[in-house]
């Protein structure tokens, strides 16, 4: 089972992350994608991704932009899956770019 981040490692995990930032008990993030289809293509990618890793994010879509929110319901905030699951976030975006 996860275990919850304390707030120096959440500190310490988002210096390496410099899109996301703490949102309560969550990692968030926004990207402008160039297109609505790639925009899609992104969550597509994502979705698999989440389902390989039995881990998923919030994903808000408005048109081009993407808000993803990774938060670990069964401990109550952030964990080392959100931390490795922003992490594929970031790879799949700058694949895209």
């Amino acid at each position: 089972m996860a275990e919850l981040l304390n707030e120096e490692q959440v500190t310490e995990a988002l210096s390496a992350l410099p899109q996301w930032r703490q949102d309560d008990a969550a990692l968030t993030r926004t990207a402008e994608l160039p297109s609505f289809t790639d925009a899609i293509r992104v969550v597509n990618r994502v979705a698999e991704i989440a389902e390989n890793d039995n881990h998923h994010p919030d994903i808000d879509i408005r048109w081009r932009t993407l808000t993803f929110r990774c938060s670990t319901h069964s401990v109550g905030g952030i964990s080392a899956l959100d931390v490795s699951l922003a992490r594929e976030i970031d790879g799949v975006l700058e694949a895209l770019g």
